[in-house]
């Protein structure tokens, strides 16, 4: 028999956070989350995202033994804009154990009955800044800071209670970082020369330009990402949350925010420094010397991860991800970063993928939602 519990008082909460770091304990792919955030989620007052949602949930027991978790999430701003009724299901982890995911994926698929829900989907997170998607492809390829690891097994878990496809996206390997297309920095040249469009990073400390110009920032990613797959907009209290967190990771070198004559964000893009090896080496607990691996890994990085590149619809023509490209590109080469990962790209996103034309790339990762009636 397998039990399921709400998860609901602190030591559960722990338990919550902490239970993946013990399915994963001898995998060396897996990057864990920060615990603390996990150990909050349904708290209000440090999970902004649940001023636009809510959640629950839920852990597997057999025989008094944890093996397996799960959250249902009903992001109301999502089904809002999308006309939909969906529950989300996130923090899967369980054991390569039928009966155990069918029992999990039971109690999300109750709640969002509950709620009046008729899909269920997922893995989702609270927003597009969060964690999503399932591992298909690349197993055997370290995670990074912003995605989901699994084992093999979990896709056919979902596939066996009745999931379909709902999206797919690819993760790249750049390599060759020095063999670029010419022709994006030359138009990068062009579109400086005509001294309508100005780069702020550089002209003030970091700091100030997330404070300057973060709303700015994510006015434009949620124009240029609102018809991607679950993208849900960043927006108040979690805007101030997600720029909070990510600008604790920023590194000038590998930042670009374009504004126009009036000083309005028109384009943005970023690369993070990883910090997978110091969130591994901690569980994901934030420990003074935690701190200041994070610290050193973003002064120093050996690596980076693709984050975004956004530019307004209206100025797409006019080539302004060539600034951006261009800037975060210096970066790259001025302090010989031997490779960078691009973090998932929708396969239907064309315009993304041909960002970086020129250098030698190679799909190392695969990832997919599913979707099923309930």
């Amino acid at each position: 028999m397998i039990e399921v519990k709400e998860v609901k008082t602190k030591r559960e909460w722990k338990q919550f956070a902490s239970y993946p770091l013990t399915l994963y304990q001898d995998c060396p792919y897996y990057v864990p989350s920060f615990f603390s955030d996990e150990r909050t989620l349904s708290n209000p007052n440090k999970n902004a995202a649940l001023l636009q949602s809510e959640t629950k949930a839920f852990l597997a027991y057999r025989d008094g033994k944890l093996v397996g978790r799960i959250a249902g999430i009903l992001q109301h701003r999502y089904n809002e804009i999308q006309g939909k009724k969906c529950v989300r299901f996130s923090r899967f982890d369980c054991i390569d154990d039928k009966e155990v995911a069918f029992t999990l994926f039971d109690a999300v698929r109750a709640y969002g009955k509950e709620k009046g829900m008729t899909q269920m989907h997922g893995p989702w997170g609270f927003s597009d800044q969060d964690r999503e998607g399932m591992l298909t492809y690349g197993f055997d390829v370290r995670a990074t800071y912003v995605t989901n690891y699994n084992y093999a097994y979990y896709e056919t878990l979902v596939k066996e209670y009745g999931f379909t496809d709902e999206c797919e996206w690819v993760e790249y390997l750049l390599t060759d970082l020095d063999a670029t297309d010419g022709r994006i920095f030359a138009l990068a040249d062009r579109i400086r020369q005509r001294g309508e469009f100005f780069e702020v990073v550089g002209t003030m400390p970091v700091k100030k330009v997330v404070k300057k110009y973060g709303k700015g920032v994510f006015d434009v990613v949620n124009e240029s990402y609102k018809v991607l797959d679950g993208y849900v907009p960043v927006e108040g209290k979690m805007l101030d949350q997600v720029l909070g967190q990510f600008g604790l990771i920023l590194n000038e070198d590998y930042l670009s925010v374009i504004v126009d004559k009036e000083d309005n964000v028109v384009a943005f893009g970023v690369a993070l420094p990883s910090i997978c090896a110091a969130l591994q080496k901690s569980g994901g607990k934030l420990t003074l010397p935690t701190i200041f691996r994070l610290l050193s890994a973003v002064k120093n990085p050996k690596e980076l991860e693709l984050g975004l590149i956004a530019v307004l619809p209206e100025y797409r023509a006019k080539g302004l991800n060539a600034l951006v490209i261009d800037r975060i590109h210096k970066g790259i080469l001025k302090n010989k970063i031997p490779w960078v990962e691009t973090n998932p790209e929708l396969v239907t996103n064309l315009a993304v993928q041909g960002q970086w034309k020129g250098m030698k790339r190679e799909i190392i990762k695969r990832r997919k939602c599913f979707i099923k009636e309930i």
